[in-house]
């Protein structure tokens, strides 16, 4: 058995490290002195320092993470966050920013959207002029740091791609109807991608198809990605293009005038990266 000298030692060890705790929890011992923000380029960082500016002064011990979450969440730039008290005096923030994919017009206004449908910012006229534009009717209030409407889903999947690929023309805008989404180039040429499957991959193909298309090219058809439809006048694509489906091997490309149509193949085979048993 313990003499009743180690216990007394023991308690005392007890008491001294309670009461050193806190005393560190309640006063400037342990308190922020600076936030520290990795992983965000300078202007998200500083945005992310003043919505934690108020926790300046606070015992790293005292500091409710919970609470630094969502002021943290609440910055229109920011994805997503971890936390880490940096003692003695540092509280360190790594930070996923959102990534900025399109602008949303809706009449005179612009917003800067994410990939996930957050809006970032609000813009003024022209700014961003290398995003693509989707416009949308009145009737949705947008709010800084809110959620874009559904209906812009289909959309920004559309252009998320762009943002992370090479594609070799500008997207001026987007537009989505009926289930069809259509990329407007800065040349005026369409790309056609149909529904929102799939469009990582026919993005691929159509970044493949497009310099290899002729210049009085009107629209690029990739709804079928195993056989891209280039051409001249606007129409629906063709029944045959529409019905075609992944047993093709060999994609082709076809070049739509007036009738008769006339199917060209590649003089080279079509290869997409990361496509993998798709075909192309």
């Amino acid at each position: 058995m313990p003499s009743t000298r180690s216990l007394l030692v023991a308690f005392a060890i007890a008491v001294g490290a309670v009461g050193g705790y806190l005393v560190a929890r309640n006063t400037s011992v342990f308190a922020v002195r600076g936030v520290e923000v990795d992983g965000a380029p300078a202007a998200v960082a500083l945005q992310v320092r003043k919505a934690l500016r108020t926790e300046v002064g606070t015992s790293l011990l005292r500091l409710d993470l919970s609470r630094v979450r969502e002021e943290v969440a609440a910055v229109p730039t920011v994805a997503a966050a971890s936390f880490d008290r940096a003692f003695p005096h540092t509280l360190r923030v790594v930070v996923v920013p959102e990534r900025p994919v399109a602008v949303v017009r809706q009449g005179a206004d612009s917003w800067l959207v994410s990939a996930r449908g957050r809006i970032m910012a609000s813009l003024p006229h022209g700014a961003r002029p290398r995003l693509p534009r989707i416009w949308i009717a009145r009737g949705f209030a947008f709010t800084v740091g809110g959620l874009a409407p559904g209906s812009l889903h289909d959309s920004l999947a559309a252009v998320t791609p762009l943002r992370f690929t090479r594609f070799p023309a500008h997207v001026a805008s987007v537009r989505a109807e009926s289930d069809a989404l259509t990329l407007l180039l800065r040349s005026g040429l369409e790309v056609r991608l149909g529904d929102a499957s799939s469009v990582r991959l026919k993005l691929a193909v159509a970044a493949k198809v497009l310099p290899l298309v002729a210049r009085d090219t009107r629209y690029l058809d990739v709804s079928v990605p195993e056989r891209p439809v280039a051409g001249s006048v606007f129409h629906p694509p063709p029944a045959a293009t529409v019905a075609a489906t992944a047993a093709s091997s060999t994609p082709r490309v076809s070049t739509a005038t007036a009738q008769p149509r006339i199917d060209q193949t590649l003089k080279s085979p079509l290869k997409v990266d990361g496509a993998g048993s798709t075909g192309p």
